[in-house]
């Protein structure tokens, strides 16, 4: 019985000692990987800010591009025909689009519906403006109504993508500032 106490009075103190310390191994363990954790989302967040931005960017970009302003002025050649300028405007417009296509995974839904409308809504334009003109008639007709046509209307679709691809960014910027 004396040998079986002085067992215990060595194995009781070890033990709590043990068992004291993986708790706090186990804790601080614990305490570190949740570090680490947190750290990772952090840096995961600034990466995907980066990468939403961009893509921000590049979409404005995209709409600049397909601007009548932007793009007749690229494209136009002389000696081109309606026929030849529509289809060049409309083959350069969806070009520039699937070019962007990998932006969407970034953007918002309306956003990028916003994105698309534009889009189609400028092939669309093109399109009626060269319907009321005879398909080998000069390009510089069909450059001209355009332009016209641009002057004339108070807001354009890209001017409205423009400004829904801006509120988004500045809400997304000030949602991450905080």
């Amino acid at each position: 019985m004396v040998t079986a106490l002085e067992i215990l009075k060595y194995t009781i103190p070890a033990l709590i000692v043990l068992i004291s310390s993986y708790l706090i191994v186990k804790r601080f363990l614990v305490s570190e990987i949740t570090r680490k954790q947190i750290a990772l989302f952090h840096e995961g967040q600034e990466t995907t800010m980066r990468l939403r931005l961009q893509a921000y960017e590049r979409l404005v970009l995209f709409i600049e591009r397909i601007h009548p302003r932007q793009i007749i002025p690229r494209i136009y050649q002389s000696g081109m025909t309606v026929n030849d300028l529509q289809q060049t405007l409309i083959f350069n417009i969806k070009t520039e689009f699937e070019h962007n296509l990998s932006q969407q995974i970034y953007v918002s839904k309306q956003v990028w519906d916003t994105v698309k409308g534009v889009k189609e809504q400028e092939i669309n334009m093109i399109n009626q403006i060269a319907k009321a003109l005879p398909p080998d008639a000069p390009a510089k007709e069909l450059h001209q109504r355009i332009v016209d046509f641009v002057l004339t209307t108070e807001t354009l679709p890209t001017e409205m993508a423009i400004d829904v691809i801006n509120d988004e960014a500045k809400r997304m910027l000030s949602y991450n500032g905080k």
